[in-house]
């Protein structure tokens, strides 16, 4: 079926239920015509269960609908009932629907536990992904609140393509190593909890350093146990044997001090512990003052056990990039994001690694085994030791899990190397491994990720020999460890990158984003430390500094993420066009996309990755954009095929016949001249006299969400008037206090007219208002006429003398393209700038035919919207919510804009529409 079709089949689904949902009667046949009629099962009966059994205590309670493939708990309601509001069950508990839900969830066996629980009055739904509940940033940050999906019966066809889900197994599978990732965390989240608790209680001093080492111990002792490299139930039980807790506290320590001590040294151990292996590598070299037992509450030992459970969790399966991520998050919220961390999935690593170097390994590894087949084994040797010889530096590491993927993808690649020299009969050494965490420099500000990163490459260096092991029947023996990877606690914007990581050939990893405006005195202080003479600058972008000095006359390549904001808006020239200038070229690059992590508060981010060097390179240039790959001639820093232009402040249009954009009125009132819209009423009971003078008042936020908001312009009043309106009068009177207590000369004298605004720009005629910000999510940002008596607020960019064409130009989405490339961000949102948005954007100069297709586009947008009135703007350009009607008015927009530009070809090619105008705005500006 095509669109059209599915969404009139949705249509007329939801129109049948529109009015009706019968909890008892009515589940079972709506659900089956949902199954069949909207995801197009032929025999939903055979998918779906109704009324299944679950016993709570001891009572029988009845699933609503449960869908085992797809592990998906319903519970429904009859229409009209609230979702959210607590009923008494029969058994006395007074539970939400969720909490329901939740119950009967906890209560089935654990291979039948749902990954989603869906909750419906037949009018709303809500979906309940509990994997992403049970994530960290919802277990450890208790005033985070969940967001399920949420969508109306009406909405259901533009929710459509998102609840496949519900019959197709594929999409909700979590794998394995994701899975068990997270259950170690909440693991180690759990113990260290439980220890915190008690170490605060016992007032011991500098704690935080004990319990990062006791976290990272336990990991590793978690991880040798069922790895067999010592007895699991020796380990368990030797820490059980006591019921005493502080017993149990002295037999935890006798495991860490044996795996510090050598074989031969151990006559004062338990036997039951004295075989265990001696780790060395300084993982267990100093001893961790325990919680004193005397004061415990409760037993935290307790919470250690838990790991113990083979059924629910294998601790050989963890993957190390995804854990480390997950375990880093133990670390609260606040020092997250003052620290500007964010964590990494295993797929934007590879957008990393993969263009900077794996992919050319892994055609190294493919031309060495088509050699002819006496050259062959050479090529494959001088392979590994390429591989064995390369350096790699995070220089803000976290949990290193970018070093970690890197590593088990060196290691694997070395195993299919010597898996090809085995088969050619080749005599391998006793241990051939070559690759080694030795190649690998971190840097890191917090102790606590070091920790991580150090177990997280040790674990990952023994699952990859256990592997060769196994693959190749060897046996190399994995202890003592005599490395433990080069990864050390510092700021690295502090540190000299050439004494600690010398000979390095890649730099990769994900540093920290803190806008300008967020940054504490320590950040500020290593920015002023980087950047001479230039501010406004993400903190992220230190590290693109660092890393093109550092490179400077060799052959080290980086490939670093960052905030898409560092290629948007005035950093481009802030930063860029220095570095371009030192010799820094871009070799591959990752546009915009919406950040994934294993880990917790990455939602709302938006990234680029951007791979650059000084050194030459004759390899294409790669510009990812989405699904879409281009090679390039060159990669501009707005990470768009074209020559290097740099965009910057303009304070007037590119061409004289473009109407200029001015600021709207900006009051610097202390908010005493605004009237807000639930204060007007009883404002004109006490002042009737003011009617005159008050003015509906608009800026970018209500526009957009529909809320009404009102002034006091006072432009020509008198001062009798003035003193005739008491209420008035005093408002006008704290202004007068509000300007005089600044400290700016400049505002002080606008106190001798207490009664304007600070800075008035109101056009005279009707005028194009442009809010400043607005968000991403939209594909248009909403744009609109007023009239000149409504006032325009400083939140607004407006254009007076504009007519339909300029509103048909500015709306497009072509002009749309330029924005997302050059405009700043707040945030993820878009900031419409007048300066470097529309006073350096290249208008076209159509013919009197284009410019009348685009005004007769640009009046049908507004007969449409005109249609929708009782429609926020907020919701009309919602891609999920915006109408047909209005789509399809805007996509008619879009071709007569793209007709007018001659870009008609190629209007979905974001990135070729923004190479033209480039090249527009190459030449009118003379650059």
């Amino acid at each position: 079926m095509n669109n059209i079709d599915i969404t009139a089949k949705i249509k007329r689904f939801s129109d049948d239920w529109s009015q009706r949902g019968y909890e008892k009667g009515e589940t079972q046949p709506f659900w089956l015509a949902f199954l069949q009629k909207v995801l197009n099962v032929a025999d939903p009966d055979k998918i779906i269960q109704f009324e299944k059994p679950v016993k709570i205590s001891d009572q029988i309670k009845y699933i609503d609908g449960y869908i085992s493939r797809t592990k998906i708990l319903i519970e429904q309601k009859s229409i009209g009932v609230d979702l959210f509001k607590a009923e008494i069950q029969s058994d006395g508990f007074q539970l939400t629907s969720f909490q329901q839900a939740k119950r009967y969830a906890d209560n089935l066996p654990y291979s039948e536990r749902p990954r989603w629980i869906i909750i419906s009055n037949f009018k709303e739904f809500y979906i309940f992904d509990l994997v992403d509940m049970n994530s960290l940033e919802y277990l450890l940050d208790t005033k985070k609140i969940y967001q399920p999906m949420h969508f109306f019966l009406y909405e259901l066809r533009f929710f459509y393509p998102k609840l496949k889900f519900i019959v197709d197994p594929n999409i909700t599978d979590v794998k394995p190593e994701v899975k068990t990732s997270i259950d170690a965390a909440f693991i180690i989240k759990t113990i260290y909890s439980a220890f915190e608790k008690n170490y605060q209680r016992s007032n011991t001093p500098n704690y935080k350093n004990f319990l990062d080492k006791l976290c990272t111990r336990l990991v590793f002792c978690f991880y040798a146990a069922y790895a067999q490299i010592f007895d699991r139930n020796s380990f368990f039980n030797y820490l059980k044997k006591s019921k005493d807790i502080q017993k149990r506290l002295d037999s935890l320590q006798n495991v860490f001090d044996v795996l510090d001590t050598p074989e031969n040294q151990r006559n004062n151990f338990d036997d039951d512990i004295k075989s265990f292996p001696h780790v060395n590598g300084g993982l267990f070299k100093d001893k961790i003052p325990l919680p004193n037992s005397n004061i415990f509450d409760g037993d935290p030992l307790d919470a250690i056990f838990t790991a113990n459970n083979p059924e629910k969790l294998d601790w050989r399966k963890i993957s190390p990039p995804i854990f480390g991520s997950m375990f880093e998050s133990i670390l609260n919220n606040q020092t997250r994001r003052a620290g500007g961390m964010h964590y990494t999935s295993i797929e934007n690593i590879h957008k990393v690694i993969d263009p900077l170097f794996l992919d050319d390994l892994h055609n190294d590894f493919i031309n060495a085994k088509n050699k002819r087949i006496k050259n062959r084994p050479q090529a494959l040797l001088d392979l590994q030791n390429k591989i064995s010889n390369l350096i790699f530096l995070d220089p803000a590491c976290g949990s290193g899990n970018f070093l970690t993927e890197t590593f088990l993808c060196l290691r694997r690649l070395e195993n299919k190397i010597l898996d090809e020299l085995r088969a050619l009969n080749v005599v391998l050494p006793d241990n051939p491994v070559k690759v080694s965490i030795e190649q690998f420099f971190g840097i890191e500000i917090n102790s606590f990720a070091v920790a991580v990163a150090q177990t997280a490459l040790w674990i990952a260096e023994n699952q990859m020999l256990q592997e060769t092991n196994g693959k190749f029947a060897m046996n190399i023996s994995e202890f003592p460890i005599k490395k433990y990877g080069r990864i050390i606690c510092a700021n690295a914007l502090q540190l000299d990158w050439n004494i600690f990581a010398p000979n390095v050939n890649y730099i990769i990893g994900n540093p920290p984003f803190v806008g300008f405006t967020y940054q504490n005195p320590e950040q500020k202080a290593d920015m002023k430390k980087i950047f001479t003479n230039i501010k406004n600058l993400d903190y992220v972008c230190c590290w693109f500094k660092k890393a093109a000095d550092f490179m400077r006359n060799n052959n080290v390549r980086a490939a670093l993420v960052s905030t898409n904001s560092i290629c948007q808006g005035d950093s481009v020239g802030s930063l860029w066009k220095n570095l371009f200038a030192e010799g820094i070229h871009i070799d591959f690059a990752h546009r915009t996309f919406k950040w994934l992590s294993d880990s917790d508060n990455m939602a709302h981010v938006h990234c680029i990755i951007v791979g650059f060097s000084s050194a030459p390179n004759s390899k294409p240039k790669i510009i990812f954009d989405g699904d879409k790959i281009h090679f390039a001639q060159n990669i501009n820093a707005y990470l768009v095929d074209g020559d290097d232009i740099f965009v910057e402040s303009r304070t007037n249009p590119l061409q004289n016949f473009v109407p200029p954009m001015i600021k709207g009125n900006y009051g610097y009132d202390g908010g005493n001249l605004m009237i807000e819209a639930d204060e007007l009423e009883n404002f004109l009971i006490k002042e009737p006299q003011a009617k005159k003078f008050i003015r509906s008042a608009i800026g970018g936020n209500e526009f957009i969400n529909g809320k009404l908001r009102y002034c006091l312009w006072l432009e020509n009043i008198t001062p009798d008037e003035l003193k005739s309106m008491s209420n008035v009068y005093q408002r006008v009177k704290n202004v007068r206090d509000f300007r005089l207590s600044s400290k700016r000369d400049v505002t002080r004298k606008l106190a001798d007219t207490p009664q304007l605004f600070a800075e008035i720009r109101q056009p005279s005629n009707d005028y194009i208002m442009i809010p400043q910000i607005s968000s991403e999510r939209r594909k248009y940002i909403p744009i609109g006429f007023f009239s000149s008596e409504i006032i325009a607020t400083a939140q607004s960019l407006i254009i007076p003398n504009a007519d339909l064409y300029h509103f048909g130009i500015l709306t497009s989405s072509i002009h749309m393209c330029w924005l997302k490339t050059v405009g700043g961000r707040l945030e993820s949102r878009y900031r419409y700038s007048k300066d470097v948005v529309y006073n350096n954007f290249p208008w076209c100069e159509p013919s009197e035919r284009h410019r009348r297709m685009i005004e007769d586009t640009a009046r049908k947008i507004l007969t449409v919207r005109a249609d929708f009135h009782d429609y926020t703007f907020a919701k009309l350009y919602d891609e999920e919510k915006m109408p047909d009607e209005l789509r399809l008015a805007h996509k008619a927009n879009d071709y007569a804009v793209a007709f007018a530009y001659g870009f008609e070809k190629f209007l979905d090619d974001e990135a070729r529409i923004v190479a033209e105008l480039m090249k527009m705005y190459k030449k009118l500006s003379g650059e």
